[in-house]
Formats: C-alpha cells, structure tokens, sequence
C-alpha cells in the first residue's frame, strides 16, 4: 500500500504545481548528471552509502514557477557485490556474486526549499527534494572460470524472474544558479525497487526436481547457484535452504554532480 501512497502524492503535488497561478509561465531545463551507483540487498544489506560503479544520465524538465518542477529522466548506473570480498563470515563462505547495469527511466517532482529558478528566483542557491515513479531494466550477470554469465537465464533458484520492476525514487539534493541560464546540481536518490533479483539472491538453493533436464544447462544451474565450495571445498547450499535474506525488495542509490542550462526567453516568475 505504501506505493500506491507515494504515487498519489506524485500525482496531486503534480496537479497542484500545474495548476498554480503561474503555471502558464512554464520554462524547460536540460541537465545531464555524473556520479556512482550503489545497491542494498541479498549480498550488501548493511551499507546504504556504498558506491559500487559508476552512473550518468540526462533529464527534460518542466519548471512552472520557482519552487514546483516536473522532469522527465534516464539513468544509467553499474552495480556490482562480491561475497569474497565481505567482512562476514558466513558471506565469505556463501560466496556469491554479481554485476548488474541499471536502465531507468522515470518521472520525477522537484520541490526547491527557497525561490529558485534558473530563469529569474530571488535565490541563487537552494536545496531540494524529489520523488516520483520510474521503470528499471537490469540483467545480473557472474563470472565463472573466465566467462560472464547471464544469472536470469539459469534460474538459479529455480524459477524465473522479470528482469524490469517498477521503482520509487525519492532522494534529496541542491542546486545553485551559475548565471541566468546555467545551473551546477547535486544530489543522492534512492530507489525502491519492486523486484529483489537486482543481484539473483531472493528465495532458496533450488531442489533437483526444479533443475533442467539437459544435462549442459543443469550442470551450470548447480554451479551458479550454490559457488560455496569454491572456496571450502564443501558446498553449503542446501536445497529448499534460504539462500539471501528475508527482505522483499532490493534498494539502490545515485548520487552525482550535474549540470543544466534553462530555455528561457524573459524572467518569468
């Protein structure tokens, strides 16, 4: 239910800035953003903070007076986890890992604290809020003996999973006005991310009976699935066992520096 209650805040915060007395001075803005993506989940559940590869994007937004704005949004990032890299232990023995690259796409509200504008505010620096709703695409991927393979395509619990979800993003951030037209950004966003196969981990080792009949394919389930014994010696997965944590919903994070040049033929507001 709690998205259901995000969205509906979206869309009447939408409705209200539309519909504001200065909405027919509405101006767009261009930006491109850089920065680094990181993930919470089945193999990161404790560091919200960590930055695991890179992001950049682009948005299209609308400003319909200095504090309301409505921006449509691609991001790129690269997340990535390692077991054999984690400080505990039991992770270490699990050892499970995996790379995944993010494409989403969303729709955003802006919120500026102060009265800014890019084309003619009062303020030439302000803080932020944003949130809204988007799409991501993604498609985990492993390394084994040299070779990258594609996690989804194995079922490697067994079952088959989508490989887009619906997001929330929200997040926080400031904007400061360089001269009339030029805008230097930054800002962290978190996502919500309705699926928990961003890293492969959800649900529990796989029993036999969920296995390929083809031998090559089944022999490579097994592998994927349960990686312990490449470093014990002794495989730990056992079938129908919980193979990442509890949690529903794996999370992840941008957060980078941008840029914007606003469209802008008189001082609006």
């Amino acid at each position: 239910m709690k998205y259901k209650q995000t969205l509906l805040v979206i869309v009447l915060s939408t409705l209200f800035a539309i519909n504001a007395p200065n909405a027919k001075a509405q101006v767009l803005e261009l930006g491109v953003q850089a920065g680094g993506a990181g993930y919470m989940g089945d193999l990161n559940p404790t560091q919200p903070l960590k930055i695991s590869g890179p992001s950049f994007g682009g948005f299209a937004k609308i400003n319909f007076d200095p504090n309301w704005a409505l921006s449509l949004n691609y991001n790129f990032g690269k997340i990535k986890a390692d077991d054999a890299k984690s400080s505990n232990a039991s992770f270490r023995e699990r050892n499970l890992s995996f790379s995944n690259k993010l494409h989403e796409f969303s729709l955003m509200v802006d919120f500026n604290f102060f009265d800014y504008f890019a084309g003619g505010g009062f303020s030439k620096f302000s803080p932020y809020l944003f949130a809204g709703v988007g799409g991501v695409i993604f498609k985990p991927k492993a390394i084994y003996q040299g070779k990258e393979y594609d996690l989804a395509s194995y079922y490697t619990e067994g079952a088959a999973y989508k490989t887009y979800a619906l997001t929330i993003p929200f997040g926080a951030g400031v904007k400061y006005r360089v001269s009339e037209r030029w805008s230097l950004m930054s800002n962290i966003g978190y996502r919500n991310a309705y699926t928990d196969y961003l890293d492969d981990v959800s649900g529990l080792y796989p029993d036999a009976s969920k296995l390929s009949s083809d031998p090559t394919i089944r022999q490579m389930q097994q592998i994927l699935s349960d990686r312990s014994g490449e470093v014990t010696g002794i495989y730990t997965g056992v079938p129908n066992t919980q193979r990442g944590d509890f949690r529903k919903r794996d999370t992840y994070m941008f957060v980078g520096i941008g840029i914007t040049y606003t469209f802008v033929s008189q001082k609006c507001f």
